[in-house]
């Protein structure tokens, strides 16, 4: 306790050095915890289920020949058809249960009051596989799913149960609407627990049996050419993963063989055999499933790499600070050791110093923790995980403390061994002569400014590289113009009405939004535009014969009259969809450029004939359209093609879209009211402007972008300190010297260049380090550059310009005031 009050008080002597470590190390340790929090949360942290390491996730890579609906859960390779899953789940050889679930959008209606909330779809065995209890009432069974449409239960989520409900346990047994289907509240899952997708949290869960009256657009449970539903299943005891993935795919390439191979209609030659040999591939499911896995990864790896290479050079500073105020303590460390102190305590001393500068930085740090935490996960696009980030858990607060111990020592421990080892006649005379070990410590300096300059390096060049990536994807031609256009969504069919009365009400909607004054031009899309989001079907084309390996699937959209011209995508050859286009009037469809090109029909397609879903040619291209983006700004245009929405008698819900001739942000306000107007229980999902949805799109390259730029400045910043600081300090230690060289007749530029050569000689070694550091961190960053190479010259190049002129500004300052050293003072003084 001594040591650490005699500690205190020499921190409080010392205000300003005090002040820059605390500083420093909060912005290093509070980066490195705000990183470690989301690293954590999303890549690391099990599922709150019994034994998580028994969980594995179920993929099967390869062709598939249909409709294909793939979400937050996973990527597509991980969805099966509901067959296929009642097929996999008989087999009870190396798993003790398979579970299927599937995300759904539900509007839950409660005491004539409806909000939006994210449902489940589970099969009855899903919390009895993860070996959960309910923590009110009962959760759902195998009996609630033996047949198609199930039991009408629910069970809630906790959260969800004490923030709508308020924990009341009258709830149970009692009905709530979801999707306008009346369900019994069954029980409440236990606490924690909202499903297994990270990044959605689900509030309510219902048997999957129940799709077709949750989901009416959904129709068949027996469909094998259906992908939908995603798997995980549990391994029975003393099963590893390697005898599962070989026991669980004798069964499943039976199936492939015998059922399903010969179910499929227009694959051959490679295609067929790469259908046929899809073998599922298991992997570890403690964390759950989700898309986010594959996002967020390589940024969060990147990005705790950088906030890491930041708190390295922070605890550069400090040791520099630290062995500049040893030389100072020089005579006091002489006088303790010559009255009997050891050199082990002494360093135990100044290592508990160290420590609590550290400790301090700790605390500041969880401060930038929630900062920094709360910027990232507003622009990353990671899902739901906002609360749970956010909060300080006791894995972050241990990773911060242990963060926080070892900087302590690994800043404190150089300057404390060489503080310690004085010339105890040299100290206590007073004398100014270079003592013991300083030349050791002057070499300890210098290569730390190196690495930091080295450092400092790889991290310009990783932000360079990520902001020229992110005006490369600014400067994208998207093919649309949509400065004055607002969106939003509507799903009638959550409300529980049918497909015709959602129609019906989409149409109304539609209406009076072109009618509304402001409004130049309204349509409406079932897949929002460049928001992320796919559709895609199996299609033939008249007189065009596929390749053997040509995967005849293809995205496209759905979308009423006019959404060309409101969305700004040149209609270039004939005509446009119009409101005769219903159900009972011939197929139509319109194509993209990329779509003509694909199937070899020329600069004019209108008149050729094309199928989906069988051999059966019965829709009509009746126009073109120009190349515009789908999904996703980065991704290339794909072949797409357009269908009127109401010749979907199941259709019944849609993306509108209005190009406004004022303000779109202020036109907003117009549209609750107008929706209410027609039907004031609908729920309004994702209003905003067109900008602003494509804003989201690119969220990643604009933060990756802001926060490398942001360390790399810090880093860069303190490297510039670090650097003046050795720099002021070899001169005030050299000041004999230069008036020396002075006095025999040197100029005052030949000793300004003498400093600035060590700057040049430090910032050159460094560099060259860094060189290879960047180019290291670039290859590995090369899947997030949108196209550029990770060794784009331009960027190494404006990198090591950058530094050099940062690096001799720091050391202007000190050059200067060597070459104004007064000789006869300078001698004078030793």
């Amino acid at each position: 306790m001594r040591q650490v009050v005699f500690a205190l008080r020499g921190m409080r002597k010392t205000p300003i050095v005090t002040l820059v470590a605390v500083l420093s190390l909060g912005l290093g340790i509070g980066g490195n915890a705000a990183v470690f929090s989301l690293f954590n949360e999303i890549l690391m942290k099990p599922l709150p289920v019994a034994s998580p390491e028994r969980l594995v996730n179920l993929s099967s890579p390869g062709p598939k020949n249909g409709s294909v609906s793939c979400g937050n859960a996973g990527d597509c390779d991980a969805v099966f058809s509901y067959p296929m899953y009642l097929d996999l789940a008989k087999d009870a050889s190396v798993f003790s249960g398979i579970v299927a679930h599937h995300l759904f959008g539900a509007n839950v209606g409660y005491r004539n009051e409806t909000t939006n909330a994210r449902g489940l779809e589970v099969s009855g065995n899903y919390f009895q596989v993860l070996g959960l209890q309910p923590a009110a009432g009962r959760l759902i069974s195998p009996a609630d799913t033996a047949h198609v449409g199930g039991t009408a239960v629910a069970v809630l989520s906790y959260d969800y149960w004490s923030t709508r409900f308020g924990r009341d346990s009258s709830i149970l047994n009692q009905p709530i609407l979801v999707n306008g289907q009346t369900l019994m509240v069954a029980g409440v899952a236990p606490v924690g627990f909202d499903g297994t997708t990270r990044g959605t949290r689900a509030q309510v869960f219902v048997p999957i049996t129940m799709r077709t009256l949750l989901e009416p657009t959904f129709q068949d449970f027996t469909a094998r050419n259906d992908y939908w539903a995603y798997l995980f299943a549990r391994l029975k005891p003393g099963v590893s993963m390697a005898a599962a993935d070989a026991g669980i795919n004798v069964p499943y390439h039976a199936i492939m063989t015998d059922v399903e191979t010969p179910l499929q209609k227009g694959l051959s030659g490679t295609s067929l055999t790469q259908f046929t040999a899809r073998r599922l591939v298991l992997e570890d499911g403690r964390r759950g499933q989700s898309y986010i896995f594959n996002v967020a990864s390589t940024p969060l790896t990147i990005l705790q790499s950088v906030t890491i290479v930041v708190l390295l050079i922070a605890c550069a500073n400090i040791a520099n600070l630290l062995l500049a105020r040893a030389a100072g303590r020089a005579g006091e460390m002489a006088v303790r050791l010559s009255i009997g102190a050891s050199r082990a305590q002494l360093v135990r001393q100044l290592l508990v110093e160290s420590c609590l500068l550290a400790a301090f930085g700790g605390l500041a740090g969880l401060l930038v923790m929630r900062l920094t935490t709360g910027v990232m996960l507003s622009k990353l696009q990671l899902g739901t995980l906002d609360d749970s980030a956010l909060h300080v858990s006791v894995q972050v607060l241990l990773f911060t403390g242990g963060l926080s111990l070892v900087t302590g020592l690994l800043f404190g421990l150089f300057p404390a061994l060489h503080a310690t080892r004085p010339d105890l006649a040299t100290s206590l005379k007073g004398q100014s002569g270079q003592p013991s070990g300083a030349r050791a410590a002057a070499r300890f300096r210098a290569a730390l400014v190196v690495a930091q300059v080295a450092l400092s390096m790889g991290l310009l060049t990783c932000a360079g590289l990520f902001t020229k990536s992110l005006l490369n994807v600014s400067r994208v031609d998207l093919g649309v113009d949509v400065d004055h256009v607002i969106t939003f969504g509507l799903n009638p069919q959550q409300n529980g009405y049918t497909p015709v009365r959602s129609q019906q009400i989409l149409g109304d909607v539609l209406a009076r939004l072109g009618a509304t004054a402001g409004v130049e031009r309204a349509s409406a899309a079932r897949v929002p535009l460049i928001a992320n989001s796919n559709s895609s079907t199996s299609i033939g084309v008249e007189g065009y014969t596929p390749k053997a390996d040509d995967h005849m699937s293809v995205n496209y959209n759905e979308i009423a009259p006019g959404f060309f011209a409101t969305v700004g995508m040149p209609l270039i050859g004939g005509r446009d969809f119009t409101d005769a286009d219903t159900a009972a009037a011939p197929k139509v469809a319109i194509v993209n450029e990329a779509f003509a090109r694909r199937f070899n029909l020329g600069p004019n397609p209108v008149g050729h004939r094309m199928a989906r879903g069988s051999n059966t040619f019965d829709i009509e291209i009746v126009g073109l359209v120009r190349d515009a983006k789908y999904s996703s700004v980065r991704a290339a245009i794909p072949a797409q093609f357009f269908l009127p929405y109401r010749q979907n008698a199941r259709l019944s819900s849609l993306n509108l879209y209005a190009r406004v001739a004022g303000d779109p942000d202020v036109f907003l306000k117009n549209i609750r009211p107008l929706v209410a107007a027609v039907d004031s229980n609908l729920v309004i999902n994702q209003l905003q402007t067109m900008p602003e949805d494509i804003e989201k799109n690119v969220s990643q390259d604009r933060t990756m972008s802001t926060l490398s730029m942001a360390f790399a400045g810090l880093a860069t910043a303190l490297a510039a300190i670090g650097l003046y600081g050795v720099l002021a300090y070899t001169v005030s230690q050299r000041t004999r010297e230069f008036g020396l060289r002075m006095a025999l007749g040197a100029a005052p530029a030949m000793v300004q260049r003498l400093v600035l050569r060590q700057v040049a000689w430090l910032t050159a070694i460094g560099g060259v380090l860094g060189l290879g550091l960047a180019i290291g961190t670039g290859h590995y960053a090369q899947t997030l550059l949108y196209e550029m190479s990770s060794t784009d010259p331009a960027v190494l190049t404006s990198s090591a310009v950058l530094l050099t002129v940062v690096a001799l500004a720091a050391g202007f300052i000190p050059s200067l005031r060597a070459s104004r050293v007064d000789p006869m003072k300078a001698l004078r003084s030793e």
